[in-house]
């Protein structure tokens, strides 16, 4: 740019491209030596930490209170659940049981294993932690029942159950009621008859006592069985978790629980979300840095048309990234979950200066000028604007450095830098790797008949463009207030990795909730009474401390208890006795004396059960091992269940003394401090809810902690990041185009098209329903220092042209909106590479970096030249 100020600035850049020219072989082989040694040293030194409470500054008060909890309970943040599912509740149990006794085993890999229906406590006082109603329709079964129970505990055979259900068919041919026999056997008939008809197909399904004499609850599934454990964290790798996690697939697949048709074991967490966040992150990158450079390779042939111009352009880029990934390695030491993706912004960006640099030295020489001559006309004319537009760039990057959001802030810090290495690179190795390999150009190109056509509706459509601009801008400027952040991180999370999955699918369940608050207070007394007032809010749905494992209403508890023990204590005399072994001839017997019971139950009104289970039975093949199946299908679990019932008839009285140690430990601290867990009474995914439910729970307790308060605090100050980096980016741009173009006019001629694209932007991610995230907010700060390249590069050229410093040829003549148009689409390559990633964070900065630099891409081609036909009133230029 021949202007005021400038000519010491170009005469540095063409002394320096010379002597790059000049010591070409030394520059290369330096650039090849300490790039490769920069590779080596940054592939063996970076780390990726996949924390996301780590993206934010420690010092925010969210993140006190996180760390306060954590010291006083440091492992209910990191702990593993493992989801145990059986077809029926006692596969689950069996199952469970087996898995928490195999965990408990390991101390190397498992700090505490925590499985309630494990304790002896739970098993002898669960009855005391129904609800009175519930345990009051729980003796009422079990009395119904206790004549089939004792007469079953004294013959636990299939003979035993002819006879139970013989003296059912004599009550109902002597005249009893119908009715009253099918509600009594009709559900105890209908198991049988799946069992049996499981049976005959080659399908073994046991019957499940424990869902025949308890009262399902709706909400907890009867079937399905949580451990808790707390890992033990190998902090100096890469995967803490992995060897825990690793112990557990071992055991499973140890205990052959993987293979059993009727039961499924899952693991879900942080600790496990995180490896396989972490795994997607790993097995991601590598591929989408691939893809980006394959495309940005064949935009670049069809951009550069010449393999020598493509060939020193990606070795430039790959030198510069080597580079950069050994400043990253140097400077910040370790990655996360989004300054990852420097990489990919590196080839997308870096590729533009020196498409800008290749095409002007193109066009110099294609107008007569040798290899060195071109080098120093380059340098001289877009030397300048290349320094303008990597400053602006790198501002747009390190405007996060000041704010909260240390997530962002590394990855500015790694790729602000990059900029000036890839200017430094640019205009180093690639003058460098010109004297060693120089072009082979084709005769002179013609103006692109687009561009002449593009000129002249430019020209002569110029006001009916910005007007277009304009309401567009109206437009969009009017759906910026629905724009929307979406603060929580498991929608960044991929949902159909198994620990995603697990959790989404299980939210269902009471016992677990994800979005539980958590408050430390100075002992049990005072979390009782700030629970009770937190109770009073609507938005709470109930408070846990540890005095709510003492149970209410124990007198009147203990009082059912006691009534269920005198009637069922002979029924449980001989309770656990497994099922005996018969001789085939008898066990043969017995299973045509219950046939026939079967048969006379099926003559009765109102008992389909009994018809079922008697079509059933006339298929099954008797053979003596048909015969033992059923009788253990049937029978089989029915001594577990009186075992358990006997036990549970023994309930004491409970105080929080007589509490479980491995339950005090997970409320209690040893100085006495007490845990109080707040849970919500709506569905907190959705994030007014969430916002809701925070707001008034820190008004009354302002040292909550926990996901909810984690999220929103963490979303608030992500935003606050945003609009901080995004007006310093704007602010800081625009003093720099101020200072270096030297006129008002110009640049808000560069700033009005970024404007544009910003509010379109914004506007397409609420046409689409891509809310900003954690991950895409670098978005807009990032637009106005990547966008203000083409518009310096497009105001520069229209400027010398106009001048005359050149040839005087129309703007779309020249290289520069070609040069404007690949390195935006080799960008647009870029990050579309990056929208591929399976990572949803990486993907949607992808998808949205596309879209922007889209659309600044058009502004600056379409609105950018109208202005300045506008501006300058001129009529066709030659070419």
């Amino acid at each position: 740019m021949a202007q005021e100020g400038e000519p010491l600035a170009r005469r540095f850049l063409t002394a320096w491209v010379g002597l790059a020219h000049r010591a070409a072989l030394a520059v290369v082989l330096l650039a090849c030596l300490s790039a490769g040694g920069g590779l080596f040293f940054a592939a063996d030194t970076l780390a990726i930490n996949t924390s996301t409470k780590d993206m934010l500054w420690e010092e925010l008060p969210f993140r006190r209170n996180l760390d306060a909890m954590e010291a006083a309970f440091p492992r209910l943040d990191e702990e593993i659940l493992i989801v145990v599912e059986g077809e029926i509740a006692e596969r689950a149990e069996e199952a469970a049981a087996a898995l928490a006794e195999g965990l408990a085993a390991r101390p190397d890999l498992f700090q505490a294993v925590f499985y309630p229906e494990a304790e002896e406590f739970f098993r002898r006082n669960g009855l005391l932690y129904l609800e009175l109603d519930a345990l009051h329709a729980l003796a009422d079964r079990l009395a119904e029942a206790q004549p089939l129970l004792a007469a079953l505990s004294e013959d636990l055979s299939l003979g035993g159950l002819a006879a139970v259900l013989g003296l059912a068919l004599e009550e109902g041919a002597g005249g009893e009621a119908a009715d009253e026999i099918g509600a009594e056997l009709g559900p105890a008939l209908a198991a049988m008859a799946d069992s049996a008809e499981g049976l005959a197909k080659g399908r073994l399904r046991p019957l499940s006592w424990q869902a025949l004499l308890s009262e399902e609850s709706p909400a907890v599934p009867a079937n399905r069985r949580l451990i808790v454990v707390s890992p033990v964290l190998d902090f100096s790798t890469l995967e803490p978790a992995r060897a825990a996690i690793g112990g557990i697939r071992a055991l499973v697949a140890e205990l052959d629980l993987v293979s059993q048709p009727d039961l499924r074991v899952r693991i879900t967490g942080d600790p496990v979300m995180l490896q396989d966040e972490l795994k997607t992150v790993q097995e991601g990158i590598g591929l989408v840095g691939l893809l980006s450079l394959v495309l940005v390779t064949i935009l670049l042939g069809i951009g550069l048309r010449s393999l020598r111009l493509v060939g020193v352009t990606l070795t430039t880029l790959l030198i510069g990234l080597c580079w950069t990934a050994l400043f990253a390695a140097v400077a910040v030491g370790e990655l996360n979950l989004i300054s990852v993706a420097f990489a990919v912004l590196f080839i997308g960006l870096s590729v533009d200066f020196g498409i800008h640099f290749a095409l002007r030295v193109e066009e110099e020489m294609l107008h007569g000028a040798d290899v060195p001559a071109a080098l120093k006309a380059a340098a001289g004319t877009v030397g300048g604007p290349l320094a303008l537009t990597a400053l602006a760039a790198a501002i747009s990057f390190l405007s996060f450095l000041p704010t909260t959001y240390r997530g962002l802030s590394e990855l500015g810090l790694i790729s602000g830098a990059g900029m000036f290495i890839a200017l430094f690179a640019n205009l180093t190795v690639l003058p460098a790797l010109f004297a060693l390999f120089p072009p082979r150009l084709a005769a002179a190109h013609k103006p692109s008949r687009v561009g002449i056509h593009l000129q002249v509706v430019l020209e002569r459509r110029a006001k009916v463009i910005v007007g277009v601009a304009l309401l567009l801008g109206i437009v969009a400027l009017l759906a910026v207030p629905f724009a929307r952040f979406d603060d929580d991180p498991l929608n960044l999370r991929d949902p159909d990795s198994p620990s995603v999955r697990t959790l989404l699918e299980t939210l269902d369940d009471p016992r677990i909730e994800p979005y539980a608050v958590k408050i430390l207070t100075e002992n049990l007394e005072s979390s009782v009474a700030l629970a009770g007032e937190l109770a009073t809010l609507p938005e709470v749905g109930r408070t846990e401390t540890l005095l709510n494992f003492v149970p209410e209403q124990q007198d009147d508890k203990l009082a059912v208890i006691d009534e269920m023990a005198f009637f069922l204590g002979g029924a449980l005399a001989g309770a656990g006795a497994p099922v005996g072994d018969k001789e085939p001839s008898a066990r043969r017997a017995d299973f045509e004396a219950l046939k026939a019971a079967v048969t006379g139950l099926a003559g009765l009104p109102d008992l389909p059960a009994a018809t079922r289970l008697a079509d059933a039975l006339s298929r099954l093949d008797p053979t003596p091992a048909n015969l033992a199946r059923l009788e253990t299908l049937l029978l089989g679990y029915l001594p577990g269940r009186l075992t358990a019932l006997a036990e549970a008839i023994t309930a004491e009285p409970v105080d929080v003394d007589a509490l479980p140690e491995a339950l005090k430990a997970r409320k209690l601290t040893a100085d006495g401090r007490s845990l109080l867990e707040v849970f919500p009474a709506e569905n907190l995914r959705e994030r007014d809810e969430r916002t809701r439910f925070v707001d008034v729970v820190s008004a009354v307790a302002p040292q909550a902690t926990g996901a909810p308060m984690i999220i929103t605090a963490a979303g608030r100050a992500v935003v606050d990041a945003f609009l901080q980096a995004a007006g310093t980016a704007l602010l800081l741009i625009t003093l720099l185009l101020l200072w270096r173009l030297r006129n008002l006019r110009d640049s808000l001629l560069v700033l009005a098209p970024l404007t544009l694209a910003a509010l379109l932007t914004i506007a397409a991610t609420v046409v689409l329903g891509r809310p900003f995230n954690f991950a895409n907010v670098i978005v807009l700060p990032l637009l106005f220092g990547l966008g203000v390249a083409g518009g310096i590069h497009m105001v520069a050229r229209s400027r010398d042209e106009a001048r005359g410093a050149a040839s005087g040829r129309a703007l779309m003549y020249t290289s520069t909106p070609r040069a404007v148009l690949f390195s935006a689409l080799t960008t647009i390559g870029s990050f579309c590479a990056l929208a591929t990633s399976s990572h949803k964070g990486m993907a949607s900065m992808g998808e949205l970096l596309t879209i922007s630099i889209g659309l600044t891409m058009l502004s600056v081609l379409i609105v950018l030249p109208a202005l300045l036909a506008l501006r300058h009133g001129l009529s066709r230029a030659r070419p």
